[in-house]
């Protein structure tokens, strides 16, 4: 399995502990997935790159909180190798600005807000999406199970 983080700036508050435990986080969704094997990019990002990212392949001119760029829609799968390649999942990108002003206002913790755009990035890349208020229920309440389950509810917030 791999959770690859990435982090393109630095910044303030984003120490060791929090990349360990966004790994953590995305590897115990893989597992509840059957996804354990996958492979999965998180790449903490600024604004502008984002913004662009948004742009190019959304039509979205505004930088955002989390963007997810899944590896497996409409492939077809391979065949023909001695060891099945390893499953590639997809991308996402978390803009630490965006993220730091979003905590700020919901009133947690920097922390805390990056576990939740790394679980709603994932369950995008897994299927989730909330374009009708049943899935948006349904996406919602996958993330808070996954935060409670690492101690990052609401109110249990670390």
């Amino acid at each position: 399995m791999g959770v690859l983080v990435n982090q393109e700036i630095e910044t303030e508050g984003v120490s060791e502990e929090t990349l360990r435990a966004i790994v953590a986080l995305a590897e115990r969704v893989l597992r509840a997935y059957g996804r354990a094997g996958a492979e999965v990019g998180v790449t903490l990002t600024d604004e502008e790159t984002i913004h662009q990212l948004n742009r190019d392949y959304r039509g979205v001119d505004a930088p955002t909180d989390v963007l997810s760029f899944a590896l497996e829609e409409g492939e077809e799968e391979l065949t023909g190798y001695a060891e099945a390649p390893p499953e590639l999942l997809g991308d996402i990108f978390i803009c630490l600005p965006y993220a730091r002003r979003q905590a700020m206002e919901y009133g947690h913790s920097f922390n805390r807000e990056l576990l939740y755009l790394t679980v709603h990035g994932l369950l995008h890349l897994l299927g989730h999406d909330h374009q009708n208020e049943e899935d948006r229920q349904r996406m919602r309440a996958e993330e808070e199970k996954f935060l409670a389950e690492e101690g990052w509810s609401r109110t249990d917030e670390k």
